[in-house]
C-alpha cells in the first residue's frame, strides 16, 4: 500500500535523524572508550524509545497504518541487524581489532550500511514502480534466504576471507599491527596500510550482502521509501551499543537465526501473495489478478514478527539456562566424585 505523509514531517524527520547520527559519530571519535554495560543499556533504551516516539508521531501526523508499517519494518530490520551484528563480532575477532577502537570501527560500519541501504532503497523503489512482477523475484529471494539462514552456521560465515579481501592482501602492503585508528602507518621505514583498512572493507562487503536481504524484506511490508529508510536508520541506531551489551551472548542465542528465518520466509510468502493478487504476468492466469491469493495486512505482519522474535529469544534463553545448570551439575558431580575418591584413599591409608 502506497502511503503519503506530510512533506514537512518527512523532511524534518530526516534532518533530525541525520543530526542524531552526526552527534553519535562525534561522541565516538572525541571520546574513544569501551562502554560499560550500564552505558550501553541506557543508549540502547534511548534509541528504542526514540523509535517508539517516532511511530507515535507517524500516527499523529499520518495514520495508524503509517505507524504500523513503520513498527513492522523497524522490527524486521532490527532483527536482521542483530544477525548482522553477529557477523561484526566474527570480523572483530578474526582481525583482532583492539577493543578500545571497536566503537569507531562499528560506527563507520553503520554509516557504510546506511549508504548501501539508501542506494538499494532508491533502486528498489524504482523497480517496484516500473515492474510490478518484481515482487515475485523479491519473494522467491527471501524464501531462499530464509532456508539458507536456517541451515547455515554463523561461524562458517566468518571462517574464510572473501575473494576481495584475499585479493587486497596479495596486492597491497598491509602491516600486521594496528596504529591507533590510522589507515596508514610507517613500519621499518616503509609506508604501509594498517589492518584497519581490511576490517572496514570486510564490514562494507558484509553490509552490502545484508542489504540484499533486508531491503526486499521491508519492501514486503511497505512501499514507502521514507518509511523504509527511516526504519533502517532506527534499526541501525544503537547497534554499536548493542554490540558491547550483547556481543558475548549472541553466539548463545541459538534459536535467533531460526526466528529470523521464519520472518524472512513469512515476508517472502507475503510478497508472492501480493504479486499474485496484483498479477500482470502474461503466462500466469492470462495476466489477470489471481483472486484467491490473500493479502496479509500490516498488523498481521507486525504480530507475526513480534511473536516470532519473542519465541526465538525466550527459547534461546531457556536453553542457555538449562545448559548452564547442566554444566554446574556436571562440575559439582565431578568434584563430589573426586573428593569421594580422595576420601576413600585417605581412609585406606
Amino acid at each position: 500500500m502506497d502511503v503519503a505523509l506530510p512533506f514537512a514531517f518527512e523532511l524534518g524527520s530526516l534532518v533530525v535523524l541525520v543530526l542524531v547520527l552526526v552527534a553519535d559519530l562525534l561522541i565516538v571519535f572525541k571520546r574513544p572508550h569501551i562502554p560499560s554495560a550500564k552505558e550501553s543499556t541506557l543508549w540502547v533504551s534511548f534509541y528504542i524509545t526514540l523509535a517508539l516516539v517516532f511511530a507515535l508521531l507517524m500516527f499523529v501526523f499520518g495514520s495508524a497504518e503509517h505507524a504500523g508499517q513503520f513498527l513492522a519494518g523497524w522490527l524486521t530490520e532490527y532483527s536482521l541487524s542483530i544477525d548482522n551484528l553477529f557477523v561484526f563480532v566474527v570480523i572483530m575477532a578474526r582481525f583482532s581489532v583492539p577493543r578500545k577502537y571497536q566503537q569507531e570501527v562499528l560506527m563507520i560500519g553503520i554509516v557504510i550500511a546506511l549508504v548501501f541501504r539508501g542506494a538499494f532503497i532508491v533502486l528498489g523503489a524504482q523497480l517496484i514502480a516500473s515492474f510490478g512482477w518484481i515482487f515475485y523475484i523479491f519473494g522467491a529471494f527471501l524464501l531462499y534466504t530464509a532456508v539458507h539462514q536456517a541451515v547455515t552456521k554463523h561461524d562458517a560465515e566468518g571462517g574464510e576471507d572473501n575473494s576481495l579481501i584475499r585479493f587486497l592482501r596479495h596486492r597491497l602492503r598491509i602491516s600486521t599491527e594496528y596504529d591507533g585508528f590510522k589507515l596508514r602507518t610507517v613500519t621499518a621505514g616503509r609506508r604501509m596500510l594498517t589492518p584497519l583498512v581490511i576490517v572496514l572493507i570486510a564490514l562494507g562487503t558484509t553490509d552490502l550482502l545484508f542489504a540484499l536481504d533486508s531491503i526486499p524484506a521491508i519492501f514486503g511490508i511497505t512501499t514507502s521509501p521514507f518509511i523504509v529508510f527511516t526504519a533502517n536508520i532506527f534499526a541501525l541506531m544503537g547497534l554499536r551499543q548493542l554490540y558491547f551489551l550483547l556481543g558475548h551472548l549472541l553466539e548463545r542465542l541459538e534459536y535467533l537465526k531460526y526466528g529470523i528465518a521464519v520472518i524472512l520466509g513469512f515476508i517472502g510468502v507475503k510478497l508472492v501473495f501480493h504479486a499474485m493478487h496484483t498479477n500482470e504476468v502474461p503466462f500466469l492466469n492470462g495476466g489477470h489478478p489471481i483472486e484467491w491469493a490473500p493479502e496479509i495486512d500490516t498488523w498481521t505482519s507486525l504480530a507475526v514478527i513480534v511473536a516470532t522474535m519473542v519465541v526465538a529469544t525466550i527459547a534461546s534463553l531457556v536453553k542457555m539456562r538449562v545448559e548452564g545448570r547442566s554444566i554446574i551439575e556436571e562440575a559439582d558431580h565431578a568434584g563430589y566424585s573426586a573428593s569421594g575418591r580422595e576420601g576413600f584413599r585417605t581412609g585406606d591409608s
